[in-house]
């Protein structure tokens, strides 16, 4: 039998659904590729009402597309509306976000007597971690590498806590053995990732996330190593230090802020202030001068006001940042965000997404216009048929173009950057 895969969200899920490839391979299932599936999987989000929606409408399609494959739902939104989506006719077995190690056997089960399944667990958050691994990926040239799931933050606008359950760590042993499977596959650049990446070890005794790294990069044949998403309070000196003197350790860091007010971060439940933001900020550009950082930032949280907005681009344009990831904001019932009076209107979100978007794109600019000419070693990915050239990513992840004879994939070069409009002249 033949399967599929459809991912929606973040690097996360991107994991957990290749993790699953592997587990149907090995019962004998074969990747569809171009080929009509007999088992449709789709891993989904609901970090949004939007995501919702989507995940929603992923499902009906696919539905209509393939009407006689098996359906199988996993993901946050299936643990959050398990009873919404068995409602939906063609749908055959659901699962949250834990217990996807059983979906190959959920599928034989299903088989037998065509029975429509739910397994989703309702545990209050108390969810054990669940051991998924993965040693190839079908599409990637860099491998992601989940560490850990679940978050305590409680931020006021978020459903992840929910949908995710506890913050857990994956037990050292294992994620050391899954970077040596996939440097063993040939992978030379890995991505740490997590519901609260750098939250990883809080439960063990005297082994914490830096120290995670410092075992990692260990290994000489590990040419790159990334986190996916940091908090500033997790950003120690020790790491900063450690970063700074390696070579394998990414020049990038993706640290979300979310708001540049005090008063929207107050209500956001967000655990620092804009003081001390900016001052890892500068602390980290002191020792590493080039390095990229980027962020997340929400605009038209409940109640936030014009010149708490102003307050924002006013904050990040003096971060410097690299780029700015802009979400409007999305009521998730069942959040404390939900429920605040002075919802923004959409028209107005709309708005604000477009400035903070234009300052992203000024900034973005800047930075990458300070390495022009500059050389930069780069992991190049794959063959882009437009431009005619190989691209990939440097350490401080700019987007980089190469014109070779030679096949590029996955291999490792010092270039002289050039961005792609004067690269096409």
């Amino acid at each position: 039998m033949k399967y599929y895969v459809e991912t929606l969200g973040c690097k996360v899920n991107t994991y957990e659904s290749e993790a699953l490839k592997k587990l149907l391979d090995l019962e004998g299932y074969v990747n569809a590729q171009n080929d009509e599936p007999d088992i449709i999987v789709i891993n989904t989000c609901s970090v949004t009402s939007v995501s919702d929606q989507k995940c929603r409408q992923k499902i009906r399609s696919l539905i209509r597309k393939y009407p006689h494959a098996i359906m199988v739902v996993m993901g946050c939104y299936s643990q959050m509306a398990a009873d919404t989506i068995m409602k939906i006719e063609g749908v055959n077995i659901v699962v949250g976000t834990n217990n996807r190690h059983l979906i190959p056997k959920l599928i034989k089960e299903y088989l037998k007597d065509k029975k429509q399944i739910n397994i989703v667990e309702e545990k209050e958050r108390n969810f054990e971690y669940e051991e998924l691994e993965v040693s190839s990926y079908y599409e990637n040239t860099r491998a992601y590498l989940k560490i850990q799931d679940g978050c305590d933050n409680f931020c006021s606008y978020c459903i992840i806590p929910y949908a995710r359950g506890k913050m857990r760590s994956r037990p050292k042993e294992e994620v050391l053995r899954e970077v040596n499977n996939l440097l063993d596959h040939g992978f030379k650049e890995i991505v740490l990732t997590g519901i609260h990446t750098a939250g990883y070890g809080r439960e063990f005794d005297n082994y914490s996330f830096t120290d995670l790294v410092k075992d990692i990069i260990k290994d000489k044949r590990l040419k790159r190593l990334r986190v996916s998403s940091i908090e500033e309070s997790e950003i120690t000196k020790e790491f900063i230090t450690l970063m700074a003197n390696s070579d394998v350790l990414a020049r990038h860091l993706h640290i979300p802020l979310q708001s540049g007010s005090e008063n929207v971060l107050k209500r956001m439940n967000r655990r620092y202030n804009k003081q001390q933001f900016k001052e890892k900020i500068d602390y980290i550009r002191s020792q590493m001068p080039d390095i990229a950082i980027t962020t997340d930032i929400i605009v038209g949280f409940p109640g936030e006001t014009e010149e708490e907005f102003k307050e924002t681009l006013e904050f990040a344009s003096s971060c410097q940042f690299a780029k700015i990831h802009v979400f409007p904001f999305s009521s998730r019932a069942g959040s404390h965000a939900s429920k605040m009076n002075n919802q923004i209107p959409g028209d107005v979100k709309k708005a604000r997404v477009r400035e903070l978007i234009s300052l992203s794109n000024k900034l973005e600019n800047y930075y990458q216009s300070e390495f022009i000419g500059k050389e930069l070693s780069v992991i190049f990915e794959t063959y882009d048929e437009d431009t005619k050239m190989y691209k990939g990513h440097s350490s401080n992840y700019l987007l980089v173009y190469q014109e070779s004879d030679q096949d590029l994939h996955n291999k490792m070069l010092n270039v002289i950057y050039k961005k792609l409009d004067s690269v096409k002249k």
